[in-house]
């Protein structure tokens, strides 16, 4: 049986003209000879009454007496509300089709309420299904623990649903359905004419989806990877192609192949962020200030050590408590809040020299200061203050020639 996984986000379900789009998919994926698995998100987003955030929002201020298995209870009634309206959408098509749950479709978790694991899927109902001619939908975002509790696998849940029943199916695809035509190469509020990207290694969408760009959990890329099942990015509005996410991509387009001659794929960034200094040149004070801010549970990004400093930033919810931690620890530091990371992403990087070269010249001509960098195979990623946000990524995008895609 040639499975496919469509999984659609709350934007894509919110409402019945939306739904008819989605269902519309489905058939046309049943009619074409596959047999589609649909997972669905919870219903819209906030203040949509029945999307995750409205739920948390109903609960909110009581904190103190609902605990984390009770308010997975609660989270994982949206995709229940959202399955059955989609899959009485489906059925009034014509199409028989059955409804369940994420502990009806076997997927078991470990027991972290809140942030559950994936331990394994146990497909014998969705094939009992899909042998008997039905369209099976999944309530995404939700599993079961081996002792019977339900459970939730946290923000972008319903992606790492769809991978991982992708991988226990042997799906011929992951067709993650969103409101945006694809990975595109830059946000495109910041640039109007940024383009879908036709091709993306797994790699390059988890350093995008990491550093900003919210198409897909890059959990979810890591699962589909394990198996090389392809996974596609595409509008539940159009029938634009979409982007495919694989590492196989002539086995798709014939003799295409990645990594192309492609040097950078996208620009992508983070706000919000808080860079900390921190001015020890001993390195017991310094191991200990990390130490320090481990133990309290604080996140660091973007870390560079040097012998007399120590570099790095925190969201910017963070920047108060890193200053409590060190500050009762005597050690000098200054902190700068209003900071952006930005990502400038591409496989093809890899062993090109001259890449850091063009993003500092680029930056210095738009009077950019580059408070930090890092790299890795595939990511160079700048901090820069917020206010020159707009334009770095302008200016990066228009010196990596990603305005000439076709």
């Amino acid at each position: 049986m040639r499975f496919v996984i469509q999984k659609f986000g709350g934007t894509s379900v919110k409402d019945a003209g939306l739904r008819s789009r989605v269902v519309d998919k489905v058939v046309g994926a049943k009619d074409s000879g596959l047999q589609p698995v649909v997972v669905v998100s919870a219903l819209g987003r906030y203040p949509d009454p029945y999307a995750t955030d409205s739920l948390l929002e109903l609960v909110r201020g009581a904190t103190g007496s609902v605990n984390a298995r009770d308010l997975d209870l609660l989270l994982a009634c949206g995709e229940i509300i959202s399955g059955v309206i989609v899959a009485g959408a489906i059925r009034e098509r014509g199409r028989p089709t059955v409804f369940l749950t994420g502990s009806q479709a076997g997927i078991i978790t470990n027991g972290t309420h809140g942030e559950a694991r994936i331990l394994r899927v146990e497909t014998d109902s969705i094939r009992r299904f899909s042998r008997s001619g039905h369209v099976v939908v999944v309530a995404g975002f939700q599993g079961i623990s081996e002792d019977g509790e339900v459970t939730t696998l946290g923000r972008g849940g319903s992606d790492t649903t769809a991978a991982a029943l992708g991988v226990a199916l042997s799906a011929e695809s992951i067709d993650i359905y969103t409101d945006v035509e694809g990975v595109m190469t830059a946000d495109p509020r910041i640039i109007s004419e940024a383009k879908p990207i036709e091709c993306l290694s797994y790699n390059e969408v988890c350093h995008l989806a990491h550093e900003g760009a919210r198409v897909i959990h890059p959990r979810a890329v890591e699962i589909a990877m394990q198996r090389n099942i392809p996974v596609w990015i595409k509008s539940t509005l159009t029938d634009a192609p979409g982007t495919l996410i694989t590492n196989h991509i002539d086995a798709v387009h014939g003799t295409l192949d990645i990594p192309s001659d492609r040097v950078i794929t996208g620009v992508t960034y983070r706000s919000g962020l808080v860079q900390v200094r921190l001015h020890e040149k001993g390195a017991e004070a310094k191991k200990e200030a990390l130490k320090a801010l481990a133990l309290a549970g604080i996140s660091l990004d973007l870390i560079n050590y040097y012998p007399d400093l120590v570099a790095f930033s925190v969201k910017g919810r963070a920047g108060r408590q890193v200053a409590s931690v060190l500050e009762s620890l005597g050690v000098q530091f200054e902190m700068e809040s209003g900071c952006a990371k930005v990502a400038v992403v591409g496989a093809g990087m890899a062993g090109v020299p001259g890449v850091m070269a063009r993003i500092v010249e680029t930056l210095d001509e738009q009077d950019v200061e580059i408070l930090q960098t890092a790299d890795s195979h595939t990511t160079i990623w700048v901090l820069v203050r917020e206010s020159d946000l707009h334009k770095s990524v302008r200016a990066l995008y228009d010196a990596f020639g990603l305005g000439d895609y076709s």
